[in-house]
């Protein structure tokens, strides 16, 4: 059973990365914090509260990387491109869950990923995943009618707008219609916005209390409308699909990987 390590573990994501991989019993060998944060030394496993572990967080370091061969990342996306250059120099493995990345941030994880293996995912649940496929199959069948738009939903907390899981279910949809995206997407109306183009894909954003994450892709026809939804109630289903993911990485070659290879629905395209 491979190493691992956790980036962040003082974070939402990386306590619940922590008890997860308690309640699997996985190989948790490192969990780091921000260099200077007064958690250094603090039990990992009673930071998340799931029992003493024997595990102190340490500082993200080139000393510390090397406590692990696969870390899993759910911080920011700058912190996400120092660890980067961590893990490249050390040849170790990433499961990397960071979103609102920018075109440069995810050019350099591409970078990257030509000299270690790297699972990316905007959404690591199985459940979300599924989703991904399913819009496909609905796209073909009614997108070509229906006005399609994407409803979101999460914490007061999130940074970014719309979530990573959103723009993955658009970027589906388009792919699947042949359309492009970044000329098709409407991320918000205000005032006279005239008639709805057919074409386009809307995104709708709600952000509120402690919702973990909630996503809907509606396709309206005239006279009926098909709504595809996906609703977690608990970050540890992220978690357990990031450190599936971890496990999955073991032995493989330098590349960027996605969920869908992760979970074998790549083969079901």
């Amino acid at each position: 059973m491979p190493a691992i390590g956790i980036f962040g573990a003082n974070g939402r994501m990386g306590r619940a990365l922590t008890t997860v991989a308690n309640e699997q019993q996985l190989h948790l060998t490192a969990a780091t914090v921000r260099a200077g944060s007064a958690l250094v030394g603090v039990d990992a496993g009673e930071l998340a509260g799931c029992g003493k572990l024997g595990l102190a967080l340490s500082e993200t370091s080139e000393t510390s990387i090397n406590q692990a061969d696969i870390w899993v990342d759910f911080t920011m996306p700058e912190a996400m491109l120092a660890h980067l250059k961590l893990a490249v120099a050390a040849q170790k493995a990433l499961v990397i869950g960071v979103t609102g990345l920018s075109d440069e941030q995810y050019a350099a994880m591409q970078q990257a990923s030509a000299h270690i293996p790297i699972v990316w995912a905007p959404n690591m649940s199985v459940g979300v995943n599924l989703l991904l496929h399913l819009v496909q199959t609905a796209a073909r069948v009614m997108g070509q009618t229906a006005d399609i738009e994407i409803i979101e939903a999460h914490h007061r907390y999130k940074k970014d707008a719309p979530s990573g899981t959103a723009m993955a279910i658009g970027a589906s949809i388009a792919k699947t219609l042949g359309r492009d995206l970044s000329e098709v997407a409407v991320y918000g109306r205000e005032g006279i916005t005239g008639e709805r183009a057919q074409h386009t894909i809307g995104f709708a954003t709600v952000r509120g209390g402690d919702i973990i994450g909630d996503h809907t892709a509606l396709f309206a026809d005239l006279g009926e409308r098909l709504e595809i939804s996906h609703k977690a109630s608990s970050r540890n289903t992220f978690a357990q699909g990031a450190l599936r993911a971890a496990l999955w990485l073991q032995n493989k070659q330098p590349g960027l990987y996605s969920m869908q290879q992760v979970l074998g629905l790549a083969d079901l395209t």
